[in-house]
């Protein structure tokens, strides 16, 4: 009987919310209804927010029923935004209607700004103040970054113009606010031991687009903890540590207990889930990132020994850090507490090397050099996080020439949050910086601050701010945008057009053309290098700008390109840029590329018909 009044009520309330004057007996139908029933069919998600608004004026009963703070509008704002819920408690008092608008406005906001960004920034990388706009807008920051998630996360192989500037947007922000958050957590004071929420805030700032949290990770840690508590039950069911509560930081002093809960420790940890020191990949990025470590159960020595310690100091055994040099240690301590204590008064104990507990002498051994009784000391939260940063510069300093360099940029970026006046690094920044051909205000900045830390760098500096101040005059007289039209006689040889797939004839790689020139545009020294005059048609034919799927950019010679007879998405980070979809056989150019080659689009449609409709035809 209930299901069907259910039903019934369900045919009323569309015809309600499209007619401004209800019959009466239809309106009467539905407010007769109890209570349950009508907040029922308000939430089963068949009515739209503007539904909901008409049918809460029609009575008194239904706009009660649809107040702001109720579950009605709760419940439009949970099926238009599920993200955001977690955001929220269930035991705050929220207006849902206004929270339903603010979020609105602020989704129509994001989505104006990124389509303003490819005619604003398309002929260069945006520059430092073109994020202004977006650290002005009003209304809560975690509206507008879900609304670009949601575009991000868009279906299909389209709108890629907008997820390429979304994703610059969203990774600004959040760096933006990581990169606070750790200056904050900075001024803490040194007795403040938080290991595991430093190298979070490095994990999060190095992948700002992945769903990382100190939370998350915490949960997955207890969760070790809890296997190693079920082990250590069955060694010792009255062992103290079994009674600390979550949150606790209790530490157990006898070193029989300590030993107990470390056996546990590397029983779980390394026979039970398998975490392993990586020796075959070690100068791998992930091995650093906490919870990378967590999925992946491998890491170098700095990120298994965070680990180890985490879960130890959670259990009550009071393990510290040591940097020693070229295997970060844990030490625990012998020695009866308040005695004046030695090296040799502790183990040393190796997280990378399944937990091992080692002397001095095996410390030694394990690095093959003797080193100094300083060596040995504990060191703060600072100086662990300064050598995980470290590890991340000298990885990032081994990235290839074609590539964008992030990792380097995101682990200077870290190291000079925590010591801003390293001149070297803010030197590296800047010839960085320069290399990429980006932000050449920000380098003068840059400059100007290592001339006040150290006059003695004048020569480095004076290059470097002469070569960005003809950079910048170059930029102020360049004109309007160059339009380059097929059908001119200088560019009758060109054969490709942009949007379509290639592959390179000698090297193999799979390739999509962005831009093309009638003949070779680059220097003498650049046709020498690359060995130019030994093609058949040197450096007098058509040169192509490729985006490759190994993530570089290139210029080919169109004798060396070949049409890919199965086309194939291009895994390019800059695709977005140029291109707003793919086909399945070749890419649509965005409005700023189309501009720049009004005539290629059409010439692309014909290359289609011609070679894929051809070869469907044959293969039928």
């Amino acid at each position: 009987m209930a299901a069907a009044a259910v039903d019934s009520a369900m045919e009323v309330v569309p015809a309600l919310a499209e007619e401004a004057a209800p019959e009466a007996a239809g309106l009467s139908c539905l407010v007769n209804l109890p209570g349950e029933v009508l907040e029922y069919i308000l939430c089963s998600g068949s009515l739209t927010a503007a539904d909901i608004g008409r049918v809460s004026s029609t009575c008194r009963r239904l706009r009660e029923l649809c107040q702001s703070s109720g579950k009605v509008w709760k419940e439009q704002f949970r099926v238009r935004w599920p993200s955001l819920m977690k955001h929220y408690s269930p035991t705050d008092y929220v207006n849902w209607l206004e929270e339903y608008k603010v979020r609105q406005k602020a989704g129509l906001e994001a989505r104006k700004i990124v389509a303003s960004f490819s005619k604003r920034f398309f002929s260069e990388h945006v520059p430092c103040n073109g994020f202004s706009d977006i650290e002005n807008l009003e209304g809560p920051e975690i509206f507008f970054e879900d609304e670009l998630v949601c575009i991000l996360n868009m279906e299909g192989r389209k709108a890629l113009t907008w997820k390429y500037y979304a994703k610059k947007i969203l990774y600004y922000l959040r760096q933006q606010k990581i990169l606070n958050n750790l200056k904050a957590f900075l001024q803490q004071p040194d007795d403040y031991e938080s290991y595991l929420e430093g190298a979070v805030y490095i994990d999060q700032y190095c992948n700002p687009l992945s769903d990382i949290s100190l939370k998350d990770i915490q949960a997955q840690i207890d969760n070790i903890v809890e296997l190693v508590c079920k082990t250590l039950r069955g060694m010792n069911s009255r062992h103290p540590s079994l009674a600390f509560k979550a949150g606790e930081s209790s530490m157990i002093m006898e070193i029989e207990l300590q030993s107990q809960v470390l056996d546990a420790m590397n029983y779980v940890l390394y026979d039970q889930l398998k975490f392993k020191g990586n020796r075959m990949d070690y100068y791998n990025a992930l091995n650093l990132y906490m919870h990378q470590v967590l999925i992946r159960r491998t890491g170098i020595p700095i990120s298994m020994s965070l680990l180890y310690l985490t879960i130890a100091r959670q259990l009550g055994v009071p393990l510290e850090p040591v940097n020693f040099p070229s295997h970060f240690l844990l030490r625990w301590c012998q020695g009866a507490e308040g005695a004046t204590l030695d090296i040799f008064d502790y183990i040393y104990i190796d997280a990378f090397g399944k937990g091992k507990q080692l002397t001095v002498k095996e410390c030694e051994y394990l690095i093959g050099q003797h080193v100094t009784a300083a060596l040995y000391g504990v060191v703060n939260v600072k100086k662990v996080l300064q050598r995980m940063v470290g590890n991340l510069l000298s990885l990032g300093k081994r990235e290839g020439i074609d590539q964008s360099y992030q990792l380097l940029r995101d682990s200077l970026d870290l190291y000079l949050a925590m010591y801003p006046d390293q001149v070297q690094l803010l030197l590296l920044q800047a010839r960085l910086y320069f290399h990429l051909g980006i932000w050449p205000e920000k380098v003068l900045d840059i400059l100007q601050h290592i001339q006040t830390l150290d006059p003695g760098q004048h020569g480095a500096v004076g290059y470097l701010v002469q070569h960005t101040l003809e950079h910048i005059e170059r930029k102020k007289e360049e004109v309007g945008v160059e339009v380059k039209l097929r059908s001119h006689e200088k560019h009758r040889d060109v054969c490709y057009s942009i949007g379509l797939i290639m592959k390179h004839k000698r090297y193999g790689y799979n390739c999509v053309i962005y831009g093309w020139d009638p003949t070779c545009m680059m220097g003498h020294e650049w046709i020498r290098n690359m060995n130019v005059h030994s093609l058949p048609h040197g450096h007098h034919q058509p040169f192509y700008n490729v985006l490759v799927e190994d993530g570089s950019c290139r210029y080919a010679a169109q004798e060396n390109l070949e049409y890919n007879v199965e086309p194939q998405e291009i895994s390019h980070p800059d695709v977005g840029r140029y291109f707003s979809e793919f086909t399945g056989t070749h890419y649509i150019p965005n409005a700023e590329l189309e501009i720049r080659y009004p005539e290629d689009l059409e010439s692309v449609y014909e290359t289609v018909q011609n070679i894929y409709s051809a070869k469907k035809e044959d293969i039928e």
